[in-house]
């Protein structure tokens, strides 16, 4: 168990939470497979966009195109109709573990003999350092100092594979699973890969489900493995089951070949892929994840009643719970923030003055929905906070007389270990502040946090089904920190408490 560290300083990041990774994988004879894992990923964008990359094999060759940014950016025609197969994964990459650069894009492939696989990793592993330890690689060796090519767990977990790789090639071609079999029983952490050689496409999922992970079936009995249902959707797939915590299931030319428990599961599920993560228009434990989210904001009006004139969200994720707010509460809902599209995060830009016009890009009020009138603005969290800061100072200089923030998730306090970016408690605003003096720095009149009872019960699943660690100490899989993790974890950015700046247009 983990325990909370008081810190004096707030960072200046301007960050929300980072995204876990999206994976997908297509089996499909005669289909244009590159093209469906191209979908495939376009619908997972929302869990990472610094990198995207596709693997395709077409029986004898696997060929790996990956690169930085957007996967419109990094794939078009061009670039995808040289990617001929039966086979193909895919990836979009958030960095967790290792920095962001074109070496650790995945998919990660590594080359076994004359074979081959290739990997995609949604997660993050907390037992990166015995695992390193046990292949020979010393602290703060880089890649080029040992057979890892990136800086990632993910391709920690490559090497584990291609040194557990049967010595003979086996005759029915099964020496991926086998290695398989071997490696994943060391791992803990969270972990949803997919992966394949030049003939079958694997699936796998940690034995708490920390993240998930979908089977469909195209018609014309082609397989999909994705992230979210959503992705099924956009490529024509019908839903089969998730596959299960504790599972790796293994497609070739006979279909649906093995599925094989290589743990005990027991299920604990992120509760911000309910929160945050998720497109709305997934399933996730059989529930919409459109309807939980209206269902928190119905709970968040019950929980946090207040005298207003307009329930307004923080576009886009704010959306789902302010309709329930405003629904449950009788108070209009209505506009107050246009969000453009079109612009990325703003975390990178240099100075305070910078990242507040950073800001104003992304969200601009509608002062003539705005002026005079009492707010309740809904978002799914607050985790740093700087942002949010900066939207409550657009609200009062648009002409909003009260501003009265709902929350649909508890305070954000402790790090995630397990695949989220929030690997800091100097990071975390809640960490160490209560809610009067959030709701102070935030400079609004009345802040509320949905309570994580009725956060889960909105869910309609059952509460021991999540991990909670983020919002309540308590961590499925100990963490053992090193003196190393111990400093990033623990590390103390300054920021000026003062009053936030707002660029002017």
């Amino acid at each position: 168990m983990l325990a909370n560290r008081p810190l004096e300083s707030r960072p200046p990041s301007d960050r929300q939470i980072g995204h876990a990774c999206g994976v997908f994988g297509v089996y499909s004879p005669g289909q244009p497979v590159a093209q469906l894992a191209y979908l495939g990923l376009f619908a997972l964008q929302h869990r990472g966009q610094e990198s995207a990359g596709i693997a395709v094999s077409d029986g004898e060759t696997i060929t790996v195109v990956k690169d930085m940014g957007l996967v419109t950016q990094v794939f078009d025609e061009r670039r995808l109709a040289p990617l001929y197969g039966h086979l193909a994964i895919g990836h979009n990459r958030y960095s967790t573990t290792g920095s962001s650069s074109w070496q650790n894009a995945q998919p990660v492939y590594r080359s076994v003999g004359d074979a081959g696989f290739a990997l995609g990793h949604n997660g993050n592993l907390t037992n990166t350092a015995e695992l390193a330890e046990g292949l020979g690689m010393l602290p703060g060796m880089t890649a080029a100092e040992t057979e890892v090519d990136s800086t990632t767990d993910s391709a920690l977990v490559g090497e584990l594979v291609a040194r557990e790789w049967p010595m003979e090639p086996r005759s029915d071609g099964r020496d991926l699973e086998l290695a398989l079999e071997k490696v994943l029983p060391r791992l803990r952490g969270g972990f949803s890969f997919v992966l394949m050689d030049d003939s079958r496409l694997i699936g796998v999922r940690d034995p708490h489900g920390f993240w998930p992970l979908v089977l469909g079936r195209l018609d014309g009995g082609g397989w999909v493995l994705a992230s979210e249902s959503a992705a099924l959707d956009i490529v024509g797939a019908h839903y089969v089951r998730d596959v299960q915590p504790g599972e790796m299931v293994v497609i070739d030319a006979s279909g649906l070949r093995r599925e094989h428990r290589f743990a005990e599961p027991d299920p604990k599920l992120c509760l911000f892929e309910f929160v945050y993560f998720a497109r709305p228009d997934t399933v996730l434990y059989g529930q919409s994840v459109h309807a939980a989210r209206q269902r928190m904001g119905v709970e968040l009006a019950r929980q946090a009643p207040v005298t207003a004139d307009m329930v307004m969200p923080v576009p886009e994720s704010g959306i789902p719970a302010a309709q329930g707010f405003a629904r449950e509460s009788g108070i209009p809902y209505g506009d107050g923030l246009v969000k453009n599209r079109y612009v990325g995060r703003t975390f990178i830009q240099p100075s305070q003055q910078a990242r507040g016009l950073g800001v104003r890009l992304k969200l601009n009020p509608l002062p003539e929905n705005i002026r005079g009138k009492r707010l309740v603005v809904v978002d799914d969290s607050i985790v740093r906070g700087t942002t949010t800061r900066q939207v409550v100072a657009m609200l009062r200089e648009a002409g909003a007389s009260e501003v009265h923030f709902r929350v649909s998730s508890p305070p954000y306090r402790w790090p995630c270990f397990y695949g989220m970016d929030t690997g800091r408690w100097g990071e975390l605003l809640a960490a160490d502040l209560s809610v009067g003096e959030i709701r102070e720095y935030l400079g609004v009149d009345s802040l509320a946090y949905l309570d994580l009872d009725r956060l889960t019960a909105a869910t309609q699943a059952s509460p021991e089904s999540f991990c909670t660690a983020c919002l309540s100490n308590e961590y499925p899989v100990p963490v053992t920190l090193t003196d190393t993790d111990a400093k990033l974890v623990l590390e103390e950015p300054v920021l000026d408490l003062g009053a936030p700046t707002i660029a002017s247009p």
